[in-house]
């Protein structure tokens, strides 16, 4: 069964392939690149990644963390709404899960609207819920749609396109996947066999759900996918 486990390899696609359409050396930002994950497909591309740098994988210790955390290969350590660089500095930016870790994420569309120049490319995704992770750098639980074209059209964007992530089943099952690992360290103990059986029936009856589902990604889904270029000032 897989429903539940496509929300990474979903995104990692769809951002491989923007990036794929991004005209040869052009000058992309990865902005909260974290540990540089998609510089792998910007080799045709002249990459800068920036982050505040200050998560080193422990974090407060609460929720999700990552244990370790390496951005010694950060070429811009700033804050995101500050980044030093000159308007219309870049031909693209692409942020991938950051916006909920940010104290402001609207002044970030700012400063993206500001370093890109006029038709460059915003490449943009973010939970539209999320379980708390990096804490203490993080601060919202995730953005709707209407997030999007609110506030990218007030900083002088265009939205080309916005997708959604998954589903409201889809959603659902990468939770019953998690209930072993967060039962076993907030509870002590690992699923009985028993309940297992049941989980494991819950799975086969989301995956059946989700390929007859017609919409319920407007209740709930692993978060958007968004395409936009800068048309005004």
């Amino acid at each position: 069964m897989t429903v539940g486990l496509n929300n990474e390899a979903n995104r990692i696609k769809w951002v491989q392939n923007k990036l794929a359409k991004i005209p040869k050396r052009s000058r992309i930002l990865d902005a909260g690149a974290g540990e540089l994950k998609y510089k792998k497909y910007c080799s045709h591309l002249e990459y800068v990644a920036q982050d505040f740098g200050q998560y080193e994988g422990v974090g407060d210790g609460k929720g999700l963390q990552t244990c370790k955390w390496d951005q010694s290969r950060l070429d811009i350590t700033s804050d995101i709404t500050e980044i030093p660089e000159q308007d219309g500095s870049f031909d693209a930016i692409m942020c991938i899960e950051v916006f909920e870790h940010l104290p402001q994420p609207i002044k970030a569309i700012h400063e993206f609207s500001r370093l890109l120049k006029h038709e460059g490319t915003l490449i943009l995704t973010a939970p539209f819920c999320s379980l708390t992770h990096f804490a203490p750098f993080h601060f919202y639980s995730g953005f709707n749609r209407y997030f999007y074209e609110k506030y990218l059209k007030e900083y002088g964007f265009e939205i080309l396109e916005i997708g959604h992530n998954g589903n409201y089943f889809e959603y659902l099952g990468q939770e019953i996947h998690r209930i072993p690992n967060i039962l076993k360290k907030y509870a002590g103990k690992l699923p009985n066999f028993f309940d297992r059986f049941v989980l494991r029936l819950v799975l086969k009856i989301l995956e059946r759900y989700s390929h007859e589902d017609q919409g319920s990604e407007e209740l709930l889904c692993f978060g958007y996918h968004l395409l936009a270029i800068k048309i005004q000032q």
